[in-house]
């Protein structure tokens, strides 16, 4: 394969980005305005990796088409190709994509140990943009034939297969090889498609892996341990290869995308991958801590950057159409309905719930199915969070160091790194919170959804446009940066909230609020809500003095000094406590949730 040279950032005036979704193939033109960069034109089309079409390419050039057409500029020519360079209004700087189309990157992994070897071989296949079907592990309690034939009945695009420390356990490590081998897992692309398998093991134990797979019609990649000594990780090679394999094995055999790859300026990721390379590079620039969401019908993804680690968790059965019974089930009724503050027949609303099974693009048409859309939403929401604090952990052990890309410190083996105290900047994406008829109610699926603490910002993305950037960042930083701050988000507003729980009715915090325009003073008790406007671009400076058993940030009862950013919503003062309960009988609990809407102007 061809390696192109990488654009030089100067050379960059014009930029076309696409990502190439599933059902909809999304086209940005990014150009330099006054010495900064601005993403000026949207466009999209339908994507056409499926039959009757069955070229990728065809969608692109259909949205590459419209945005030429809405900004003035031709940038396909007669022969369908993207062009480049840039000549008066003609063509563009640079052209780069990403893909999520044809189902994105599937991978199974498998390691000797679930919670050690196996869990950072998942975490590399995650941050590398995959979507992770199966963990197979010598503990995971299945037996070999049970494991075997999991095996066959999987697809994947490719396999990383890990295990044993640097001079640890060969034998263990080979006898995965030997049930991946006889396996023979079949590929998604067909007979002349060599599955990719990537050995990030015990180095030791490399020839042994290479004599299993002999004579199989697998591509065998060896490349550094994922997990060189207990203590540490080493994840970026493995993500490297991923990323490789995905462009040369992957899409080199999806319809049209030889081609694809072939105009592309930059290598074609992954879309998850994608957006979790804007987050990286938006907090390490910041220095900030900050967690994304993309809530889909499917999955939701979320992502998150505590310190220098970056994680990335698929919660494959919550979204809100395909899987949107599943949320139901988990949650249970109850716990979404106790976001309703209106009467609703449960009955009802399970019908509404098949109903959206089978007709997935449906939007509400009434405010009842919107409150109830909303409140499924943040169930959606709470419970992938919850695996992903589950999943983004400090190594198993004792205290130690996890170096992924930088090194970096850690406290205690096995606990959570997700710390909503510390945590900086909430992203959501996702039709349901993009697209909610009022950025209030985006606001208030977000914070109950993520309990936030302390002083935390929130915002959407405004068209999804967190893929194009993530792929930009690998060529132009800075572009990237511009067009993120400037375009992409869309800030919300800040929430300010303490952590601890008290008697509803006593005093929770005083607040005295100075800044542009703003100038606020009084006191909230526990169980109430304000929303108080700051426009967008405005800052203000915030003092909070919680009772004693309120923490925000500085220890129980301890007074807080901090800035507040202002946003389309405003400033959400939130004194339910944390963590979040709706307590008492219906009638009470309805009652609270519909001060908290009437509070925020939520379905005004």
């Amino acid at each position: 394969m061809t390696v192109k040279a990488t654009p030089n950032p100067d050379d960059l005036n014009v930029i076309l980005a696409t990502d190439c979704g599933s059902t909809t193939t999304k086209a940005i033109l990014i150009q330099k305005v006054d010495g900064h960069y601005r993403q000026t034109h949207r466009g999209e089309a339908p994507t056409t990796v499926e039959e009757p079409a069955a070229d990728v390419t065809v969608g692109v050039q259909n949205a590459a088409t419209e945005v030429g057409e809405l900004s003035g500029r031709k940038l396909v020519d007669e022969q369908g190709n993207i062009i480049r360079p840039v000549d008066g209004q003609t063509g563009c700087d640079a052209y780069i994509s990403t893909s999520s189309a044809g189902g994105g990157l599937q991978m199974m992994v498998a390691g000797v140990v679930r919670n050690m070897s196996a869990a950072s071989a998942k975490r590399a296949a995650l941050g590398a943009g995959a979507i992770v079907m199966e963990t197979i592990a010598s503990n995971d309690k299945r037996k070999p034939h049970e494991q075997i034939q999991r095996i066959r009945e999987l697809r994947p695009d490719m396999v990383l297969l890990s295990g044993g420390t640097d001079g640890g356990t060969v034998k263990h490590v080979v006898q995965l090889a030997e049930l991946i081998a006889p396996a023979r897992p079949q590929p998604r692309f067909g007979g002349a498609y060599k599955l990719p398998v990537i050995y990030a093991g015990n180095p030791d134990a490399a020839d042994a892996v290479r004599d299993t797979f002999a004579g199989e019609n697998i591509e065998l990649a060896v490349i550094p341990n994922v997990r060189p000594v207990l203590e540490q990780e080493n994840l970026g090679p493995a993500r490297d290869r991923i990323h490789d394999l995905f462009l040369e094995h992957v899409m080199a055999h999806a319809p049209g995308y030889p081609r694809l790859i072939e105009w592309a300026d930059a290598p074609i990721m992954p879309t998850p991958g994608a957006v979790g390379n804007i987050l990286q590079t938006i907090a390490e620039r910041q220095g900030i801590n900050a967690v994304g969401v993309d809530i889909g019908g499917a999955t939701t993804d979320v992502f998150s950057v505590f310190g220098t680690e970056f994680n990335r968790t698929v919660s494959a059965n919550l979204g809100m159409s395909y899987s949107i019974s599943n949320v139901c089930a988990e949650a249970g009724m109850d716990n979404v309905l106790r976001w309703v503050h209106i009467d609703m027949d449960e009955r009802e609303l399970r019908n509404r719930v098949k109903n959206k099974m089978i007709r997935p693009t449906t939007i509400p048409q009434t405010r009842e199915a919107l409150i109830f859309e909303q409140a499924v939403a943040r169930e959606a929401l709470r419970l992938a969070y919850i695996q992903h604090k589950e999943f983004a952990t400090t190594l198993q052990g004792v205290q130690q160091q996890r170096t992924v890309g930088d090194t970096f410190s850690q406290s205690t083996g096995g606990a959570t790194i997700v710390d909503n105290m510390v945590l900086d900047l909430i992203v959501g994406s996702g039709g349901v919170l993009s697209h909610a008829p009022q950025m209030e109610q985006t606001v208030a699926m977000m914070i109950d959804a993520f309990e936030p603490e302390g002083i935390t910002s929130l915002a959407k993305d405004s068209i999804f446009m967190m893929p194009h950037l993530g792929v930009l960042a690998s060529v132009h930083p800075q572009a990237a940066l511009e067009v993120f701050e400037k375009d992409c988000l869309v800030y919300l507003g800040t929430c300010v909230a303490p952590r601890g729980r008290g008697k509803r009715g006593k005093p929770c915090f005083r607040y005295q609020i100075k800044g542009d325009g703003i100038h606020e003073t009084g006191e909230l008790k526990v169980g109430e809500m304000r929303l108080l406007p700051l426009p967008v671009n405005h800052t203000a400076e915030i003092v909070i003095d919680p009772e004693r058993g309120f923490d925000l940030g500085d220890g129980p009862g301890k007074p807080v000094k901090g800035t507040v950013r202002g946003g389309t919503v405003g400033i959400v003062l939130d004194a339910r406590g944390r963590p979040l309960v709706i307590e008492g009988e219906e009638s009470e609990r309805r009652e609270q949730i519909g001060d908290w809407v009437a509070e925020l102007n939520v379905y005004e």
